[in-house]
């Protein structure tokens, strides 16, 4: 029951590759000129914000702020909550059994 039930094996053929004969590899060919570059040019797409789209990260942003806080604030309060219901249970059974205790 407790023991790890593995999957069957693979049981598709193992792709080989052939190597192309030497006879049919292209012929040499002079290598291209080399492309002129403008200076700090890099691969990523640049994100330009305009004032609109600033303004809008800015508010998602404070939205999430908000309610991440929100979150946190009442788990903390759910915690609180029970543990104040936690010591006043345990108030309450000491003093009965103290009650039982002194008769």
């Amino acid at each position: 029951m407790f023991t790890p039930k593995y999957p069957p094996p693979d049981t598709a053929p193992p792709t080989t590759t052939m190597p192309l004969p030497a006879t049919d590899l292209p012929a040499p060919t002079a290598p291209a000129p080399a492309p002129l570059v403008a200076a700090s040019v890099s691969g990523r797409p640049v994100v330009q914000l305009t004032p609109g789209s600033a303004l809008a990260l800015a508010a998602g942003g404070g939205a999430v702020v908000l309610v991440v806080g929100a979150v946190l604030v009442s788990m903390l309060l759910a915690v609180a909550i029970t543990a104040m219901s936690v010591a006043v249970c345990a108030l309450v059974i000491r003093s009965i059994l103290n009650q039982e205790r002194n008769r």
